[in-house]
């Protein structure tokens, strides 16, 4: 399934857990029920926005865009962590308020019932996006997917709380429940949104990638020809690695164009995904790029 079909899937996901944790709110009069119906208005608006962000990145270069739209991924990203840091300081302000004057809760049964099933539903989606994540490399895919997972999280806390306050009579449970959640879910935001700016900051490509560039430039590796200046970094689903390959002066044009034509079909078909930029030196030369000149 495409990335744009399990965003779509999410929305629709987002717009039945909504109806179903407001019901089980509405019924048992829960702050706990209260926050994780929250959370889910933050998947909704979270799915929405990274749908439209997937769609983007998908663009293909244009003239102001050379190098595609890939991380327009990333805003979502950001995005979505912005929105659960929002949505938990909302919980926590609910739950301080229920937790000073608690209230007694109603139907239990139901309202358990129909957080066990929303919490279903965002689960069986949750493994389907952080396959389709590991598969596109998608971070927005694995953003929500992990706000997914966050909230399901969020439901068993939520269970597991009225069940106690049901058990003791302990009405003070359900806001301690609440403020648990709203701690979880921030936790959870911040961690969103620092993968957010590290790939805004063209971050360099995991140490297995690397590996994998270092074992395929081995295979070309020989006295006379080697490799230096490896330089990598990521954009939402593109990965790009620029490097120099040094050979001996003596050899024309062509035969140095058609190795590194080699080189760079064989870095592409060994890393999905990956652009590979190559600059020719011969063998005597060398480039430097932290002279301090450069560097103004």
């Amino acid at each position: 399934m495409t990335p744009q079909n399990l965003l779509r899937a999410s929305v629709g996901v987002a717009v039945v857990t909504i109806a179903l944790k407001t019901l089980a709110w509405w019924l048992t009069d829960s702050v706990g029920l209260l926050s994780d119906a929250m959370e889910s208005f933050v998947n909704l608006a979270s799915a929405i926005f990274a749908l439209v962000m997937v769609t983007i990145a998908q663009r293909p270069p244009d003239e102001d865009h050379p190098y595609g739209h890939h991380k327009a991924e990333y805003f979502s990203s950001g995005f979505e962590g912005v929105l659960i840091i929002g949505a938990a300081l909302g919980i926590l302000w609910a739950a301080g308020h229920r937790l000073i004057d608690p209230q007694p809760l109603e139907q239990l049964g139901w309202g358990l019932a129909l957080s066990v099933v929303s919490s279903a539903l965002n689960g069986g989606l949750a493994w389907a996006m952080f396959r389709a994540a590991r598969e596109h490399r998608s971070i927005a895919l694995e953003a929500d997917a992990r706000h997914l997972v966050t909230d399901v999280w969020t439901s068993v806390g939520v269970v597991v709380g009225l069940a106690a306050v049901a058990a003791t009579g302990w009405l003070w449970l359900d806001a301690l429940v609440g403020m648990g959640v709203a701690l979880n879910i921030l936790r959870e935001g911040f961690h969103l949104m620092r993968r957010s700016s590290q790939g805004l900051m063209d971050e360099a490509l995991e140490p297995d990638v690397l590996a994998e560039i270092h074992k395929t430039l081995d295979i070309f590796a020989h006295p006379t020809i080697r490799f230096d200046h490896v330089t990598t970094r990521k954009a939402g689903q593109r990965r790009f690695v620029d490097l120099h390959m040094h050979m001996p002066a003596s050899w024309s044009l062509g035969r140095a164009a058609a190795l590194r034509t080699s080189v760079e079909q064989a870095l592409m078909s060994a890393v999905p995904g990956l652009r590979a930029t190559i600059q020719l030196l011969p063998s005597d030369v060398e480039a430097h790029f932290d002279d301090e000149k450069d560097l103004i």
